[in-house]
């Protein structure tokens, strides 16, 4: 199934030719879960070349630990398809769950408004023809296919009911959406009256993903806090890969490419963050929530400011450019083995945040001159350029700062999905 080595070599000086500017565990968790990359590319890749439908994920955050625990209620979250498909499928994430999960109600609608489902839209979500399913500590479970259909910015509602207790859920601490939670069963409701708490995290649910006739692909956009969308307005997907799949779906013709934000707030490259919901090392869970993706073919890599504003190395160490720099390429190895282009993005400047001292700014230029020259990518995009101040490149233009000096506002985070050249994702 592989390509020699000669084919791959080729492939890999074609695209730096074409260049324009984990799976793991928490410290001492084993996760038992297979990795779904393999299973997921194989049939997105056959179905593509027998001229059928492609299935890609539509949504798909990547999950922490250290999440709430519930007992005898409803979770309903929304879920931000990036791209039109039907035949959709969800995913049930207990990968950083020391407890089994005991679900006995999965429900999936088109969202109306809040929480509240278009009639006549619910469908039953089952796992292999059952609707009651068991999911053991540190696995996950994909549906059977459900016959429903999504549009390009569309908003569902995937409810699910778990009759006893948790314990401490794998989650997803910041989703810049809200979530609506009830007592007792409602997976079911059209309506939203019983959901009277809400919060804005998503738990349990890890994807979305549906056959396609147009879209070729997924695109993964892989990061921290600023890809995930920190201090973006609730509610209204203006994190960049929001604006990248809106550009995507602009683009003359049906639209090629889905995207899915695996961004983390805290994440960090090298090693885990000591708070358990900012993640697992970049090293740790790439193979996962980035290779993983049904249909992927393009990951864009932008991590590792917080290694930097921590001077956080390997083994307790200070931080060193090289340190960085030798993370990358594992991780570009890693995409490489998977046939999968991988794409490099500078780190932003944070004059004016704690983060920012002359040696974690020094850390900064070495890492982005490296990224811009090395052709160790296949492609590079240059945020720092476009979301530097022209007065002080050390710090954000202040017209797309939100406040913090590190992390855009709406405006910024439209101007780093501006700056992306769409050519990148089609080579």
């Amino acid at each position: 199934m592989s390509p020699d080595k000669e084919s791959v070599a080729a492939g890999r000086r074609a695209r730096r030719r074409s260049l324009l500017t984990v799976v793991g565990a928490l410290t001492g968790m084993a996760l038992t879960v297979a990795p779904l990359s393999i299973a997921n590319v194989a049939s997105a890749a056959t179905s593509s070349s027998q001229g059928k439908v492609t299935r890609v994920s539509a949504w798909s955050p990547s999950m922490t630990t250290g999440g709430p625990s519930f007992s005898n209620q409803t979770i309903r979250m929304v879920v931000h398809s990036s791209v039109a498909g039907s035949g959709a499928r969800i995913t049930l994430s207990n990968r950083y769950s020391t407890t089994p999960l005991d679900v006995s109600a999965v429900d999936v609608a088109v969202q109306a408004k809040g929480g509240e489902a278009t009639r006549g839209t619910t469908r039953n979500i089952t796992f292999g023809t059952s609707r009651h399913i068991t999911i053991p500590a540190g696995e996950e479970a994909v549906s059977d296919v459900v016959p429903i259909s999504v549009s390009a910015g569309e908003n569902l509602l995937v409810s699910l009911y778990v009759p006893g207790t948790t314990g401490m859920s794998t989650w997803h601490s910041d989703a810049f959406d809200t979530t609506y939670i009830a007592s007792g069963n409602h997976a079911g409701d059209d309506g939203a009256g019983a959901f009277g708490t809400t919060t804005t995290s998503w738990y349990y649910l890890a994807g979305l993903d549906v056959l396609s006739s147009s879209a070729r692909g997924t695109v993964v956009a892989f990061g921290d806090s600023i890809t995930d969308g920190y201090h973006s307005s609730t509610g209204t997907y203006t994190r960049w890969p929001d604006f990248l799949g809106r550009r995507l779906g602009a683009e003359p013709g049906p639209q090629k490419l889905s995207v899915v934000d695996a961004g983390i707030g805290g994440n960090r490259v090298l090693t885990d963050v000591p708070n358990l919901w900012q993640g697992v090392s970049a090293l740790k869970r790439f193979r996962h929530d980035a290779l993983g993706q049904p249909g992927v073919k393009d990951v864009i890599l932008f991590e590792g400011i917080n290694d930097i504003g921590n001077n956080a190395g390997p083994d307790g160490r200070p931080l060193s450019a090289q340190d960085l720099i030798s993370g990358y390429r594992t991780l570009i190895g890693e995409a490489h083995a998977a046939h999968v282009n991988i794409i490099g993005a500078t780190l932003m400047p944070d004059e004016g945040n704690g983060y920012y001292t002359p040696a974690a700014e020094a850390i900064r230029q070495s890492v982005n001159e490296w990224i811009r020259t090395s052709g160790a990518f296949d492609g590079v995009i240059d945020f720092d350029q476009t979301m530097r101040d022209p007065a002080n490149p050390a710090a954000l233009n202040p017209a797309y700062d939100s406040g913090d000096h590190i992390h855009p506002n709406d405006e910024g985070m439209k101007a780093m999905a501006d700056a992306i050249d769409l050519r990148l994702l089609r080579t």
